[in-house]
């Protein structure tokens, strides 16, 4: 099992009680005030009194004022201490849950860091990705599902021997042919075309060159290898919608069909998104399932290409670059090392 972690020491200041103290510097400051306000005015209406010599006339009044003069300084003093310690009183307690909040951070981070480290996703985002995941790989399979159901079964060709005649100029086709020789050759733009695979349900144009491709055997079992990373890139949330490689030069991708490799057709690799990098690395080490179908999604493609390059011109080369297909090898040739 492995070993559980300490959690990080809580500072000492969160759950320390405050301090009351009962005198501190404001009080003594406003008691000197008082002081020295009260002697003053002992001083000054007792000795010095000037109103002495007056009648007494006006006394109460005289009182009133002298009273006044007294202790509404004094008053004043204390209300501005007691505000002052307020002040401070509020300063000691935004400290204390300054502090508080502080060592919650920590807490929490800590615990993310560790949740991290076992590699245990909460169920919350861990249902949201399953179900967008679902959702991209119901679409697809729909759609090559309803692609298939409309390819018309076929039925074993029986060929029937044919006597030679000198006379004519037709080839014997031996027995056992397969049915995929008896098909015309794929059009180059049709299977340019299903390298993109179809856009949406209403696309014609792209269901049908799926359909001629799904004849031919070899780039039929590239569609499926295709099918299968797309579809497995899909629970990571990896479209190749969302990807805008750099598009290199198709003399490098010819260069690449004639068996270069390495850091000098690293320009092929044109995929910089690093989320899309670092998942499809992570999944490509965990999950073997994964780094088989890329593996061979990515040999199939190898070869694939360096027969379409042979008779390919530049324009077809780089329609051929931005297909989904195209960018599935390029996201996957970086994680591989392929460019490397």
């Amino acid at each position: 099992m492995p070993e559980r972690k300490d959690s990080p020491p809580t500072p000492l200041g969160i759950y320390d009680r405050p301090g009351n103290e009962r005198i501190t510097v404001i009080e003594l400051t406003a008691l000197i005030l008082s002081a020295l306000w009260l002697l003053g005015a002992a001083v000054f209406f007792v000795v010095l009194d000037p109103t002495s010599s007056g009648a007494d006339a006006g006394g109460a009044l005289r009182f009133i004022m002298v009273m006044l003069a007294v202790f509404l300084p004094v008053g004043m003093i204390w209300v501005a201490a007691t505000a002052a310690r307020s002040s401070r009183v509020m300063r000691e307690e935004s400290q204390r849950l300054q502090t508080a909040i502080d060592a919650m951070r920590q807490t929490y981070v800590a615990q993310a860091q560790s949740r991290s480290g076992t590699d245990e996703p909460s169920v919350t985002r861990k249902l949201d990705e399953i179900a967008a995941a679902q959702r991209k790989a119901e679409t697809a399979l729909a759609m090559f599902t309803s692609t298939r159901d409309a390819i018309p079964p076929q039925l074993p060709v029986r060929v029937e021997p044919v006597q030679a005649d000198d006379s004519d100029d037709q080839v014997v086709l031996p027995l056992g042919t397969p049915a995929e020789d008896l098909n015309p050759p794929l059009e180059r733009a049709d299977f340019v075309r299903a390298m993109n695979f179809p856009e949406t349900a209403d696309d014609r144009e792209g269901f049908a060159a799926l359909r001629k491709a799904l004849k031919d055997r070899n780039s039929a079992q590239l569609i499926q290898a295709a099918q299968d990373v797309l579809t497995l890139l899909s629970h990571d949330g990896i479209y190749m919608d969302d990807l805008r490689p750099d598009m290199a030069r198709p003399e490098l991708w010819r260069r690449f069909a004639a068996g270069e490799r390495g850091r000098a057709i690293a320009a092929l690799g044109g995929v910089r998104d690093r989320s899309s990098l670092a998942l499809s690395a992570a999944r490509m080490k965990r999950d073997p399932i994964f780094r088989d179908a890329a593996h061979h999604f990515l040999r199939l493609f190898d070869r694939m290409f360096a027969q379409f390059a042979e008779s390919a011109s530049d324009a077809e080369i780089s329609e051929l670059s931005d297909t989904r297909t195209a960018r599935a090898f390029m996201l996957l040739g970086r994680v591989a090392g392929t460019f490397d």
